[in-house]
Formats: structure tokens, C-alpha cells, sequence
């Protein structure tokens, strides 16, 4: 490609309402354009990497023997009804209704549509397994766009689903598909981890989210740098402290603590360390009558220490609080501690409650919490003696760095990551609700087995510059640059010399097969270079007359800090075995 004959639009300032590195470099490098609130237009820049995007994830996919095909952005709500989730996703799914007042949804993922193929297609264990997937358009009305490619509304997606005869089977296409992604980031050229994720309400281990490191990711990803464990943060298991409580020292003390309604504001106020102090957490759960109305609440009491923060995932894993569980109101707060919040605890409720134990809180010993009162906190709190042993005791938080590993092999680091890609194993959730079933060996019908396997493909490339960027702009790696090399002949419309050898160049690298762009636009070189340095393209080439002269050109890689004088004749051979390292 010539650069005048494509298109080529930088800015030197960044719109306003850019927040992160790559939606900022992304409008300033021309490749999106804002069209409206999350929904952009791909300028041909932008476009190229997609494409380039999309390459490596088909071959990939194709390689792994999952079949292509592409299922409407516009889908009729009764598939969407038939599994329930018409009414429960919520306004991220946008409903729209056609000419005759018919339902319709714009697809945010295609569970319902691939089962529905299945179910009219796939009669026999014979055809089985099998594995669908598309890269196609999707809409998710975010409540809150942001961060340009990262959070939008529109956005481009790889998904594939797989049906197998059951959950063996069903394991062993998660794994191919599992080994296809890891192919596939490290074509990328990117730092990725893939991490263990939750399996939500299907249970087991079969979850995995593919995370790009990045230090504006919006997720936490948990690691062991003694061993190969990863979690994403609502996964990662808090081991249970080694050895027994220590016992108790302190008397059990009324203390008072004037305006001091937060562990860290008491911890400070009393000289203590705020792992000694305890929060409380107050939970509710409904009780409903036999037409499924609610009839009442049991409120639940959660104690964590006060350096520990909740994961909600794991709580709802709780026995009891698994069925759904919400924040207590403050009128049942009161009702049970007499008291509000800031100042509750487990010691004198007006009523009881169901007490649960982080596994941490459960081992403290002379510990401080709320004295239900008012201004007040109890110190010197002990299990046994001043109160009951916890009725349940369970991993209800978050780690933190330096919490041992679960896998025994050292100590938990964190660090940040975007999440690009996640494999899923589904279960029969959507085959029983569509009623998808094949014939096994005996003729009997049977649920099909099902996973579901993701790529953000227009995510991607944001991650990708988050991940590798400096203050000059991107800077890409090789498989996803708009162009791979340019060649920038420096007063090319005043020199034949310089002309004649730029297109020379160009002409012998397309041969080799490189992705090149001459540019020919006539920029004075300060202008030019910019401009690539902004884009992002891994390598340039500079000729000049003086350079010819010498019989030399310069070459520099993007995340070089000077140029390279490489002999004229040899160029091409030069930035064909750069792109072969």
C-alpha cells in the first residue's frame, strides 16, 4: 500500500472524554472514530488490525476443528424467552419490536440461536462432537460506555460453542479449545496469563478467563511466581491460617469510640493494627411462600477482619446464601441489632441471626467490633468465651499479596489484566431449557453437552495497547500492526535517486510477502516519522540522499532509541530476517 492511496488521519490531542492510553492513541492515530455514546466506526487504519485479529483467531480455530459459521445480529425473542433470559438479563439487552409488534433482541451472544441449531441438526451421537463459532457483530447496552474499544456498546466478537454426548467429552473439547487460545495470544506477541476462573452455578474447575497484563486492567489477576497457579480474583481460594487460635489475653470491654464508625478510623483511635478488628457485614435472604411471594427474611451476619475486603462469589457459595442473597435494609438492620450501621457486632442482638465466619475471623483471638450501640465498640472479644463458636466458618474474601499460594509452592502476587478472551463449559443449562437432544448408542434421547468459548476481537487490539505504548504512541507487535514495515523516503518528490530506491524497496519487500506501506505523501520527515511513531508500525526504513551517498539506509525498530545503517544492496534481506526473529 501507498500511503497516498490510503488514508491517514492523526491528531495531535487526544479528545476529551478519553480516559486510557488506548482510547486516546486510538482516536489520535485515526483508527476509530466516535459515531455515538460506546458505538465506533472502524477507520481503515483500525480495520487493518482487526483484520489482522481476526486472521489468527480463524486459522486457530479452523486448525482446532471448530466449523465457521455466522448467525444473526437480529434475533426473535422466543428463542430468548424458551431459556428465560428475555426477561432476567436485564437493559443490557436491547429489545426492539418489528413493523407487526413482534419481539426481537440485538444479539449480545448467541447461546440460543446455536442451540437451536443443534437441536434441528444434530440427531445422533454420530455427528458428534461438533464445534460452531462466528465472528460477528454484537450489541451490550452498557450502563456505562467507556474507554473506547474497551467498554463499548457495539463491539466485534469470536464465539463458539461446542456439543458433545457428555461431560467427558465435553472436557476434552474445552481442553482443545483451551490450547487453541494459548496458540492464539502467543501469535499475539502479547503477556498474557491464562487464569482460573469461576464456574458459576454449573460448579467444577472448567472455567478460564485469558487475561492481558496490563497496569490499567480493570481485573485482578492473582498469580504464584513460584508456579504456574492463576486466578482471576472471584477464584482464588484463601487458605485457611496454619496452626491454632491463640488464647485469650484481653477482658471483654465496652470502649468507647466517639464518631468512629469504620474498622480503619477505630484501629487508628485505639493504637491498634487493623487486622485485629472485625467487620460485620449484614446480609439478607427471602423467604417465600408456596406461590414463590415473599413472606419474610433471615438476615445473616457475615465477620470478616477489618483488612479484608468480601468477594461475592465466593459468599454466594455459602450453604444458605446460594440460592441469593442481598444487602439487609436498614429497617431489618435495626430490627436485629437495635443499632445502626458503623457500630454492629455479633455480641448483644435484640434478634438472632445466622452468623457466618470468614476463615481468618474465625482464628482471631482479643478481637474488636461493634458493641451495637452507638459511638461504642467491644475490645478484647474472644470465640467461646464471649460468644458462641461461629456455626459456619468459610472463604468469604478476597486475597491479598503474600497470602499463600493453594497449590502449596509459595506466596500470592497480584497484578492487573484485561480481559480478551474466556472458555466455558456450560453443562446442559441451554440444551435442557431448548430441549436440544441427540440419540445415543441405544436410541435413547440424551442433552447434548455444551461450552462456550469467547474472544473480544475488537477488545484486543485496546489491550494490546495498553500493554505497549510509550509517550510517542503504540507500538505494536508484529501480527498486529496496521503495517508491519514503512518505508519513509525522505524529499522523495525532489530526489529521482531517493524515488527510484524507496519504490525499488517497496516493490522487492512486497514480493517477500511483507505487509509494507511506501509513504509518499511528500511530509517533511519530522511530520513523517511522527506520524508512524503514533501508528505504531513495528519497523521503518529511512532513505535520504545523503544516506544513498554513503551507499546506506536506516532502519530502526519502533522500540528502538536510534537508528541502524544498514548497506543499501542488503535492506531487503535485512528486514526480511528482522521479521523471521
Amino acid at each position: 500500500m501507498k500511503a497516498s492511496r490510503f488514508f491517514v488521519s492523526t491528531l495531535k490531542e487526544a479528545p476529551a472524554d478519553a480516559e486510557v492510553a488506548s482510547h486516546r492513541l486510538m482516536m489520535r492515530a485515526g483508527m476509530i472514530k466516535k459515531l455515538g455514546t460506546g458505538i465506533y466506526t472502524y477507520m481503515p487504519m483500525g480495520l487493518r488490525v482487526i483484520r489482522k485479529v481476526e486472521a489468527i483467531v480463524r486459522e486457530e480455530m479452523n486448525r482446532a476443528g471448530a466449523v465457521e459459521l455466522t448467525m444473526p445480529v437480529v434475533q426473535p425473542a422466543e428463542f430468548w424467552q424458551e431459556t428465560g433470559r428475555f426477561d432476567k438479563m436485564g437493559p443490557e439487552l436491547l429489545r426492539i419490536k418489528d413493523r407487526h409488534d413482534r419481539d426481537f433482541v440485538i444479539q449480545p451472544t448467541s447461546e440460543e440461536v446455536v442451540t437451536d441449531i443443534a437441536r434441528q441438526e444434530i440427531r445422533s451421537y454420530k455427528q458428534l462432537p461438533k464445534n460452531f463459532y462466528q465472528i460477528q457483530t454484537k450489541f451490550r447496552d452498557e450502563r456505562r460506555p467507556r474507554f473506547g474499544l474497551m467498554r463499548g456498546r457495539e463491539f466485534i466478537m469470536k464465539d463458539a460453542y461446542s456439543f458433545d454426548r457428555d461431560l467427558d467429552a465435553a472436557k476434552a473439547s474445552y481442553q482443545v479449545m483451551a490450547d487453541a487460545y494459548r496458540r492464539i495470544f502467543d501469535r499475539f506477541g502479547l503477556r498474557y496469563r491464562a487464569v482460573a476462573a469461576d464456574s458459576g452455578a454449573i460448579g467444577g474447575d472448567l472455567s478460564e478467563e485469558f487475561q492481558v497484563i496490563a497496569a490499567t486492567g480493570e481485573d485482578a489477576i492473582v498469580y504464584c511466581p513460584g508456579s504456574d497457579y492463576a486466578a482471576n480474583m472471584e477464584k482464588a481460594e484463601a487458605l485457611a491460617p496454619a496452626g491454632p487460635r491463640a488464647a485469650a489475653a484481653k477482658a471483654l470491654e465496652k470502649t468507647p469510640t466517639p464518631g468512629k464508625s469504620t474498622c480503619a478510623d477505630v484501629a487508628e483511635l485505639l493504637g491498634v493494627p487493623l487486622s485485629t478488628t472485625v467487620k460485620s457485614l449484614v446480609l439478607a435472604t427471602d423467604i417465600l411462600d408456596e406461590a414463590g411471594n415473599p413472606k419474610g427474611s433471615q438476615v445473616w451476619l457475615l465477620l470478616l477482619r477489618g483488612d479484608h475486603d468480601m468477594n461475592e462469589i465466593k459468599v454466594g457459595k455459602v450453604p444458605g446464601l446460594d440460592k441469593g442473597f442481598r444487602f439487609a435494609t436498614l429497617a431489618e438492620i435495626e430490627e436485629h441489632f437495635g443499632c445502626k450501621p458503623g457500630y454492629l457486632g455479633p455480641l448483644n442482638l435484640r434478634k438472632p441471626v445466622r452468623l457466618v465466619a470468614d476463615r481468618e475471623a474465625a482464628v482471631l483471638s482479643d478481637w474488636i467490633t461493634g458493641a451495637n450501640e452507638v459511638d461504642f465498640h467491644m475490645t478484647g472479644v474472644n470465640w467461646g468465651r464471649d460468644l458462641p463458636e461461629p456455626e459456619l466458618v468459610a472463604d468469604l474474601r478476597n486475597v491479598v499479596a503474600g497470602d499463600l499460594s493453594p497449590d502449596g509452592k509459595g506466596v500470592l502476587a497480584i497484578e492487573r489484566g484485561i480481559e480478551v478472551g474466556h472458555v466455558f463449559v456450560l453443562g446442559t443449562k441451554y440444551s435442557k431449557d431448548m430441549n436440544a437432544t441427540y440419540l445415543d448408542e441405544g436410541g435413547k434421547p440424551q442433552f447434548l453437552e455444551m461450552g462456550c468459548y469467547g474472544i473480544g476481537i475488537t477488545r484486543l487490539p485496546a489491550a494490546a495497547i495498553e500493554q505497549n505504548h510509550d509517550e510517542r504512541g503504540i507500538v505494536w507487535p508484529d501480527a498486529l500492526a496496521p503495517f508491519t514495515v514503512v518505508v519513509c523516503p525522505i524529499g522523495m518528490d525532489r530526489s529521482p535517486e531517493v524515488k527510484a530506491a524507496a519504490e525499488a524497496l517497496y516493490e522487492q519487500l512486497l514480493a517477500a510477502g511483507v505487509d509494507v506501506l511506501l509513504d509518499d505523501r511528500g511530509e517533511r520527515p519530522g511530520a513523517m516519522f511522527a506520524d508512524w511513531e503514533l501508528i505504531g508500525v513495528p519497523h521503518r526504513v529511512v532513505i535520504s540522499d545523503r544516506g544513498l551517498k554513503e551507499g546506506q539506509l536506516e532502519y530502526q525498530h519502533r522500540r528502538d532509541t536510534a537508528a541502524t545503517k544498514v548497506p543499501a544492496g542488503g535492506i531487503a534481506e535485512f528486514i526480511t530476517g528482522k521479521l523471521a526473529q
